[in-house]
């Protein structure tokens, strides 16, 4: 195998990890605003900002959700250092339609037809971002 065929073996590697990448970032968004959302439903929508702080402190979903954002900033480092800002940063918007999906189904909110046609915008645009040329190589040069 000589160097060249190696390269393209190791950046479509990386190529694939951004995309895991991206995916368990989304993942894990839409399962840390699940959680804190799940949280701090049982604090009384009239504790004081310094009550709705302690009381948290003492649900268990407050420490998953802590670890939940310990993850995704190590799988964030983690893309940033092999892919565009400009292009991975964008594609998280996605996690703005799995949010909503699952608040619709896990919490029962209502979503409005108003809210449909924006996470289709959303999907719209994420598509459209997905297409365009990025830098997820061994050779990018260091920004």
């Amino acid at each position: 195998m000589n160097s060249r065929m190696f390269l393209e073996h190791k950046n479509r590697k990386i190529l694939l990890g951004v995309w895991i990448g991206i995916g368990l970032t989304i993942a894990l968004d839409t399962a840390i605003q699940l959680s804190w959302k799940s949280a701090v439903g049982n604090v009384p929508s009239s504790a004081s900002a310094w009550d709705t702080i302690m009381l948290m402190l003492r649900q268990p979903l407050c420490y998953a959700t802590i670890t939940l954002f310990l993850f995704q900033f190590v799988n964030w480092m983690t893309l940033l250092s092999k892919a565009d800002l400009s292009f991975i940063q964008p594609l998280t918007a996605l996690s703005l339609v799995s949010v909503t999906g699952f608040s619709y189904l896990l919490l029962h909110e209502h979503i409005s037809l108003q809210r449909i046609a924006g996470m289709v915008l959303i999907l719209a645009g994420v598509w459209f971002i997905s297409m365009t040329r990025h830098k997820t190589t061994l050779d990018a040069p260091n920004r």
